[in-house]
Order: C-alpha cells, then structure tokens, then sequence
C-alpha cells in the first residue's frame, strides 16, 4: 500500500494531495487545472520529430504562471474618487454644495483640504446675482400690468386679470402652457444663469449642483418681492427690536438716506443731515483739479510741509482734530487762506489737507439754512435785481466755502428747470474769496470759475466819509454789500479781544441789510466754540433786534453808529436768549460740554495719503457755528418768530404728533449731543426754546410713532414728537476767570510766575560769557530739549542778549 510519508522528495501540494486521497478515497476525482501555462514551442521544436520533442530539455526549469494585466475594480474606484473630490475643490473653492460628495469622497475631501467652511452660495462661484430681477420672470397670463402715471407725476404699476379663451389654437395653446409652466414653477432658473451653467459646468454632477443653487437664489429673491409687495399694499406694523443697532457704524460710511412713509412728517422736516448724510467731495470741480495739482510734486513731500505746518502728525492744527490729538493745545487753523507769505509747497499742503474738511462743513451748514428759511430763499436769490443773483463772499475758507455753495445753487436751479420757473439766463450770481498767497490764488482758481479774488478782507469800518483827508473825495466811495458771508477760522487766531470785536463789525458792514446772512465758523472744540459764542452774544446785544429776546440793559456808553436792526438766529439755536452753555464770558478752563456738530465725508485721495490712513477712507469733522439774518428779502415774507419762552417748550414737550397745526421748525428744541438709545428708552439732550439743557425721555409706553422716530433721530435733529419725563441737565461748563489753585504742577507754576528769575552771570572784560538760571525746588521740572543744555545754555544767552545784557 501507497503510503504519503514515503514518497520520496514530494512537493507540499503533491503530499497534501494525497493524504486527501488516502482519505478521502479515490471518488469524484477532478482533474486540477495547470498551474502554469503551457509553454509555447518554438519553430525549431515544431520541426522536430515527436519522438525527439518529448525528450528535449529548456535551457531555463522555472515555471511560468499565469498573470493579470488588467488593473483591479478597487484601484479604478480610488482614482475616480480622487479626480472627482480635486474637481469639487476647483469649482467651489473652500465651500461645497450640500449633498454634492457621498461618504467615501467627503472622507477624502477632509483629509486632502479639510472640512469646508460654510454650504456654497450663488456669489462663491461668480453666479450673476446682481443683474438678477424678479420681475425679468414670465409673469402670469392672466395678469397683465398697466403704468399709469398719478397726481404727483409718478408712475405706477396697476395690475388686472384677464380670463384665457378655452379653446386656442395648437400654436397659441402651446405657448401659453410654456407661460403658464413658468409662471408657476419659479424655480426655473433665468435665461442668465442657465447660460452661465451651461459655460461653467464640466460635468454632469457640477452642472445639477449650479443649477440648484441658481433655482434657490431665484425662489428666494422672488419670494423676497412678493412679500414686499405685501407689506407695500397692506403695511403691518411691527413692534421695534429692543436693542436696535446704529445706522451708521464708526468704521462704515453711511451713504444714503432714505425718507420713508414711516418716519413722521415732523420729524423728517426737522433732520439735520445732507442727502446722502455723508458728503462726497465733487470730482469733476473739486477734486480732480485738486489732484491734478499735486501731481507736480511727490505727495511725500506735502506731508512733510503739511505736519510741520499743522502740528505734526494727525494734523491737530488744521480743520480736523483728530481723536488722538484731543489733549492737545487748542488752537485754531495754524495757516490762514489770507496769509500773504506762503511758498508753493505749502499752498499745496493747504489745499490738500484743509479745504476738504471746509467744503464738507459749509455744506452740511448750507443745508441746515435751506431748510430753515425754505427754498424759495435760495429762488429769490437767484432772481433779485433782474437776474443779478446772489453775491457770496468767502472769508477764510480759501475757496471751499464757494465750491460748497455752487453745489446748492446748482441744485436749486435745477429743481427751478424742472418746475418750469427757469429764467432766460444761466445760473447767475457774484462770487469773492479772500486769498493773500499769489501761489494760493493760483492755485484756487484751477477749480473756481468767475471768482473775484481779493488779497485782503477791505476795511469798511474806517472808510467813512474823511473830509480832512487830503486824498478824499467829495463822495464816498461806493461799499460793495454780500447776501451771504462765509467766515470760517477768523477768530481763533485773534487773541485780543478789539481785534475780534473790530473783524465782526466790519463782517457785519459787507453784510446787505436785506436778508443778508452771516455764518461764522469755528473748530468744534471748546474754544472754538467759546469764540463762536462770543459773536452771538454781541450780535443779540448790540446788531439785531429780536421780539423773542430778552431785554437788555442799556449800555453806559451809547454807541451813536450802531442801530440795532431787525433779524434774527437761523442755526443752530432755537431761543434768542443767553447761551446755557456760555453763562460766563471768555475761556473756561476745564469746560465738557459744548455745542458743536459734526458731519462726516469721504476723504479724497490724496488726504487719505497724507494722513496715512489705511483702515478706513472716512473722517468726521467737527464744528461750531452760528447764522444769522440781518433783515429780510424784498417780495419775499419775513420767516415767523414764534414767543420762545415755558408756554412754546411746554408745547413742544407734549408733542405734534396727532396735532393739526403744524410746528414752526425755529421753536422746536434741537438734540446738541447724540441720542442715548436703550433698551425700551431713547434719552434726547435738546436745547429747548426756554434757554435750558433739558433730558427728555421717550420710552417705547409713551408712543410707538414718537419711540420709533427717537430711535432714527440724530445728533443736531429738531425734535417735535415730545416725550414723557423731562428733567434740567446739569451742564459741565469748568470755571470761568483764571485757572484757580487746585495744588497741581501747573497751578505752582503759575503761583510762582509773579516771582522773579534769578539768573547767575559769568562775566570778564569782554563781557559775560555764560549764564545760569536758578531752579525751583517745587516747580516742575524744565522741559528736556534736543541740544541738552548746552542748548538751554545758548538760549538763555540769547534771551539776555535781546534784553540789553552782554
């Protein structure tokens, strides 16, 4: 018998083949199928006989097995995933669409680029949302819209139903059910976007994802439509958020704004804000020419020369203060417009750095006297005396004060073209700025056409009729008169009070005694505003006669040429009493509260470089200021004083709201700080026609009109939908006179000023040599300069020098 263990040299596949058979039996044998491939005969065995073939022997004993060329189902499934999860990340970036990858490809995707950061939106693959309109979709065939235009000269849409014949032809029949598909299935995609799928797409998977972002964004916004035309048809009113966010961010600029049905008649004519609210400087006439200046010269340089002029860097001595430089002196515009010795580089650090911020003040004060004494003041300007228009003089602000008033006369004559009341002449009027630079002068005129420049304010104060003057003549000479005054940064660089006093009556002289208006303008910080406040006090005191004022008493010394005369305050105030805020004349040392406004414009680029801004292109500029109206316009009714006193702000606290006679805009109390708005509550600091800085508050139980108007209001609006509490609000005004002696450093210092230096001299033959001043023990210490002392040293021997010692 065979036996498995015996067998001599067996592989292990022949062993284990028998010991299944001895096992198994010898039963249902299959024949195993070759482990190798047939070895293929060459030509030369082919001729050999078949006795000799069987006995032939390969150079080579190794056996060939079988093997597979073709790649694997799995390996091809990989790469397939691969390419796919590489095409995604192509067309959508770091987004993904939902439900665009299964398992396996978005295990991959995170493990090549990780997870995507949010579902993919219609603008992440350059979609045409922005030229998207709903009303481009097929609208229904039974409704048909009509425009027809209302009483107001508006068009409007007016939408009918018209019933479709049951019976059509096949042709007809046909389109109308393709209109009617589409009508009714939105979601069908716009002809634009189907055509930007069909250039985008590269396959089939990337093409069903777009097209179901397209149809999402289509049924959306046209969802978005219809229900505002909903809310247009049928307004609901709903309840305001509790904590409702700014409309303007710090670092956003609000561009426009919109006057909604919602926000109430009185409060509307009662905003303080432009159109838009932030001012865009003109391109074309300002601008431009302004830039085209400056290319002559790097912009590096009108830096330099603008800091070394205006303080140094942020430029806290120009028009602008900027919030870092707050605790800085205070101090007006460090070079005027009439200033005669100015180089060329710093006329162009004028232009660049100054005029700007001017043109975006008087704007914002043009705007608010407009809308004071009405347009039809700006209308019979343009027409008095036969079309000889309105004759404008711009005092201090270089010509910006000009290019700010021809924007609104430009805007009123167009509305004048519009209604039909245009005369037969081109916008007419007389423009004068004082300009003392020749280099200035010239470069003013670039961007002011038909201007008169003079170099210096004329003196009409003391040119009166002299006949003991030798070059007199018989008749004096003829004094040209101005409708509107702009005097911007006069005052600051006044120190003396009589210089002051003596630039304001000559202002006053140039001013036409019929409806002439004078703006004086100043920085919006204390002193600036203290200046400002000086000149309406003098103005209610001795030039204007108002009925609302409060009696004065008479002056010592009559003044025999000053005859007060009728007129009145356009801004900011609302009384025509004493300032709360300037309860004491002259400085005010350690004063918070002031009224000043502020008006924000989109800077240029060229101010954006001398700055060095980078985060933001907007600035706000702050102001103080005062308009007033000497007289009043021929042909034209006199704006109505209202009594100011308890009765009128008793009045205005209970509200117009439901009221049927409607508020005069001069006897309304106005907000002189922003609005403090809460949760439930807006909190509104107004000066109110009694003369007083009262609080007022406007919970949301008061009105839900008056709370949701509180909530738009802004700084410098008129107020006229009352409130519910009231209180005084005490006013930080610091103390006026000297700075007393609180023990501080600057109060020894000036405690110790009266005291005389003692100085220690060297001296011999040729005369003292060097000097040495005595300290103060308790005195703060001296300022530490450049040159050490060796350069406090020469100073001193300077001083002594100029004093008569040597």
């Amino acid at each position: 018998m065979l036996s498995a263990t015996r067998v001599q040299g067996p592989c292990p596949q022949c062993r284990l083949r028998l010991l299944s058979l001895f096992e198994n039996g010898f039963v249902n044998l299959r024949p195993d199928p070759p482990r190798s491939l047939p070895r293929p005969l060459s030509l030369k065995l082919k001729s050999l006989p078949s006795h000799r073939r069987d006995n032939a022997r390969f150079f080579s004993t190794t056996k060939r097995v079988a093997q597979t060329t073709q790649p694997t189902e799995k390996a091809s499934n990989l790469d397939e995933i691969e390419v796919t999860v590489r095409q995604a990340k192509q067309a959508f970036g770091d987004t993904l669409p939902k439900g665009y990858l299964n398992d396996e490809e978005y295990k991959l995707y995170e493990r090549l680029y990780g997870a995507p950061l949010r579902e993919t939106q219609p603008e992440d693959v350059g979609m045409p949302v922005a030229g998207f309109d709903p009303e481009d979709l097929p609208r229904d065939p039974s409704q048909t819209v009509l425009i027809r235009e209302t009483e107001d000269g508006e068009l409007e849409e007016v939408v009918y139903e018209t019933k479709i014949p049951d019976s059509l032809p096949e042709a007809l029949e046909e389109a109308a059910d393709l209109t009617s598909v589409d009508a009714e299935n939105p979601e069908l995609p716009s002809e634009a976007g189907l055509s930007y799928i069909n250039a985008v797409a590269k396959n089939k998977r990337e093409y069903n994802a777009l097209l179901r972002l397209q149809k999402d964004f289509e049924r959306s916004s046209l969802r978005a439509a219809q229900e505002e035309e909903i809310d247009e048809e049928e307004p609901i009113e709903e309840e305001e958020e509790e904590e409702e966010e700014e409309e303007e961010d710090e670092g956003v600029p609000d561009a426009m704004f919109q006057t909604t049905s919602r926000v109430h008649e009185y409060t509307r004519i009662g905003q303080w804000r432009t159109d838009p609210t932030t001012v865009y400087l003109p391109k074309a006439d300002f601008v431009n020419p302004i830039s085209k200046l400056l290319e002559r010269t790097d912009i590096k340089h009108v830096k330099e020369a603008a800091e070394k002029a205006f303080g140094g860097s942020g430029l806290p001595h120009s028009v602008a203060t900027p919030e870092a430089k707050r605790n800085v002196p205070q101090k007006g515009v460090a070079m005027e417009a009439g200033h005669h010795r100015m180089s060329e580089i710093d006329a162009d650090a004028y232009i660049a750095t100054n005029l700007p911020g001017m043109y975006a003040s008087v704007m914002s004060i043009l705007v608010e006297i407009r809308k004071r004494l009405g347009s039809e003041w700006v209308s019979k300007l343009i027409s008095r005396n036969n079309g000889e228009g309105p004759r404008v003089l711009d005092v201090g602000a270089g010509g910006a004060g000009l290019a700010a008033w021809q924007q609104v006369l430009q805007a009123e004559w167009d509305i004048m073209s519009e209604g039909g009341k245009k005369p037969q002449h081109d916008p007419p009027g007389k423009k004068t700025v004082i300009v003392g630079s020749n280099h200035l002068r010239e470069r003013v005129s670039r961007f002011l056409n038909d201007t008169t420049f003079l170099p210096r304010l004329p003196d009409y104060l003391h040119s009166r009729n002299n006949p003991d003057m030798l070059d007199a003549g018989d008749k004096p000479l003829p004094k040209k008169s101005y409708d509107i005054i702009i005097a911007s940064h006069l005052l600051m660089p006044l120190r003396e009070g009589f210089q002051r006093k003596a630039l304001l009556d000559n202002l006053w002289e140039m001013l036409s005694p019929e409806g002439g208006v004078l703006i004086v303008m100043e920085k919006g910080h204390p002193r600036g505003f203290e200046a400002v406040a000086d000149v309406r006090s003098r103005l209610l005191n001795e030039f204007i006669d108002s009925p609302s004022s409060d009696p004065r008493p008479e002056a010592i010394e009559t003044e025999d040429q000053r005859v007060r005369e009728e007129g009145m305050i356009i801004a900011p105030c609302t009384n025509h009493k004493e300032c709360p805020m300037y309860l004491t004349p002259g400085l005010s040392h350690g004063r918070k509260d002031f009224c000043h406004f502020s008006q924000r414009f989109i800077r240029p680029p060229f101010l954006q470089k001398i700055l060095g801004a980078t985060h933001r292109n907007h600035e706000d500029i702050n102001f103080s200021f005062v308009a007033i109206q000497r007289g009043k316009l021929p042909d034209m009714e006199a704006s109505s004083i209202p009594e100011q006193g308890a009765q009128v702000t008793d009045r205005a606290f209970k509200g117009y709201e439901n009221s049927e006679e409607q508020p005069n805009p001069l006897s309304l109390p106005r907000n002189i700080l922003p609005p403090l708005k809460r949760r439930g509550h807006v909190t509104l600091d107004l000066c109110t026609p009694t003369g007083k800085i009262e609080r007022w508050t406007v919970p949301k139980s008061f009105s839900k009109k008056a709370y949701h108007d509180a909530r738009k209001a802004r700084w410098g609006d008129l107020w006229a939908l009352g409130a519910k509490t009231r209180v005084v609000r005490p006013i930080r005004l610091g103390r006026g006179g000297p700075a007393p002696n609180d023990g501080g450093v600057r109060a020894r210092a000036a405690a110790q000023g009266n005291k005389p230096r003692v100085i220690h001299l060297n001296a011999d033959s040729s005369g003292i040599y060097s000097a040495r001043e005595k300290v103060r023990k308790n005195g703060p210490p001296g300022r530490r300069t450049k040159g050490g002392k060796k350069q406090q040293l020469e100073d001193l021997m300077k001083e002594l020098k100029e004093e008569g010692f040597s």
